[in-house]
């Protein structure tokens, strides 16, 4: 069995889908989360200089969604085909044209760009995004690709509880069909065991 090291900030973040996909896969692995303060030294050691960084039997693997990828098909969350492989990219790619504004609306240090921002998200992006996420679930049988479970919805779920601590709000109200999926996901027993025992932070 393959010895896997994830490294990351001491919150869920975009390391989150990663501790998904591999808590699904029934699959040990060390959480090591780096503290700010350590970061500098740690930092010329990771590729490019980023986390979150999977090491895979002391190989060293970075960006998140191209990791989630490779353990998708590791444990049959990608597509049966090129095509269905397809539809999983589109609604991860989608998902992230939505979580890039958020991000960088709470991370911005300039409070006045930061409430134009918000007057943005709040009227336009975060209803937007809802009721088409919220349809698309509904077109695919309850999930975002495929009519079946993928990395997509692993990676989707697992995000929503961090930009809803970013905008302090439930990003899932009045979308009946992707709060299922989310109850769906977190009833999964492994992903459930991750839930219980994953350390608690704020965002």
């Amino acid at each position: 069995m393959p010895s896997y090291k994830l490294y990351y900030f001491p919150i869920k973040g975009l390391a989150e889908p990663i501790r998904f996909i591999l808590s699904y896969m029934e699959q040990d692995f060390e959480d090591i989360r780096i503290e700010k303060d350590n970061w500098p030294a740690l930092k010329p050691k990771m590729p490019f200089g980023k986390m979150p960084v999977l090491e895979v039997d002391g190989k060293q693997l970075h960006q998140s969604a191209a990791i989630c990828r490779y353990l998708a098909k590791q444990c049959g969350l990608n597509g049966k085909d090129a095509w269905e492989d397809l539809q999983i990219d589109i609604a991860f790619e989608t998902f992230n044209d939505f979580r890039q504004p958020v991000a960088a609306y709470y991370y911005d240090p300039n409070e006045d760009s930061k409430k134009l921002k918000w007057e943005t998200l709040s009227k336009e992006a975060i209803p937007f995004y809802q009721g088409k996420f919220e349809e698309l679930a509904k077109n695919n049988g309850g999930y975002l690709a495929n009519g079946k479970l993928s990395w997509a919805d692993l990676y989707f779920v697992s995000c929503i509880d961090y930009l809803n601590a970013l905008l302090k709000q439930d990003l899932l109200e009045n979308t009946p069909t992707l709060k299922k999926l989310r109850e769906e996901i977190f009833a999964i027993p492994a992903i459930k065991e991750w839930l219980e025992k994953r350390p608690k932070s704020e965002v």
